[in-house]
C-alpha cells in the first residue's frame, strides 16, 4: 500500500512540475486590498508546499497521538 501512495505522490508532483514549467506567465493575485504579481509557477509551488506541508504535519500529529495511547 505504501508503494501505491508513493506512486500517487510522484505522479502528482510530476504533473505539478509540468504545469509549472508550461505556465511561466506573470499573474496578479488580489486579496482584499492587497495585490501581488508573481509567476504562476511560483504560486503553484507555494500552494503545493503549503498543502503538502500541512498534510504532513497533520499526519505526524495523528501518528504521535496514536503512539501515546
Amino acid at each position: 500500500m505504501r508503494l501505491i501512495y508513493l506512486l500517487i505522490i510522484i505522479v502528482f508532483a510530476l504533473a505539478t512540475l509540468i504545469f509549472a514549467v508550461q505556465n511561466l506567465a506573470v499573474v496578479t493575485v488580489s486579496f482584499l486590498t492587497m495585490n501581488h504579481a508573481a509567476p504562476l509557477a511560483l504560486l503553484v509551488l507555494v500552494i503545493y508546499v503549503l498543502v503538502t506541508g500541512s498534510s504532513l504535519l497533520a499526519l505526524l500529529r495523528q501518528s504521535y497521538t496514536g503512539s501515546r495511547g
